[in-house]
């Protein structure tokens, strides 16, 4: 399976009271080669599981690389900042949605799919996703 982790996606995946760890855990065991994702993501999910071992230790692991220079994607990220402005997305979310562009066979794995179902790669292209089924 190939991948873009999203924060979401690492923190339950660590978080063993979380509703949505084992789909994680089973996720995480389909995983054939390394989730890609890039440094905002990283620091959100150490910051939120007040962790940055656990976090690195995923790279380590092999579960996660980061894959993504953000000084090579500035103008990039600069224009899908404008684009998205009225929704105010945090620098990971950008980040993500570029990486989504650069890795077009990649789903972005993610717990919060709202975002992502609005934002569009390439413009105008739905990023594909992969999360939890909804509970309704």
């Amino acid at each position: 399976m190939r991948g873009i982790a999203d924060t979401g996606f690492i923190v339950v995946f660590a978080r063993r009271n979380h509703e949505h760890h084992d789909w994680a855990v089973n996720l995480g065991q389909e995983v054939t080669e390394p989730l890609l994702t890039c440094e905002a993501v990283l620091a959100e999910a150490a910051f939120h599981l007040e962790s940055s071992p656990y976090v690195l230790r995923l790279i380590n692991d092999g579960l996660l690389r980061l894959a993504f220079d953000g000084s090579k994607n500035l103008m990039e990220l600069q224009d899908l900042a404008r684009r998205y402005a009225d929704c105010t997305p945090d620098l990971a979310d950008l980040c993500l949605i570029r990486m989504s562009e650069l890795n077009p066979r990649h789903s972005v794995i993610t717990v919060d799919d709202s975002d992502f179902r609005f934002y569009r790669k390439n413009k105008r292209d739905t990023i594909p996703l992969i999360s939890p089924p909804n509970r309704d």
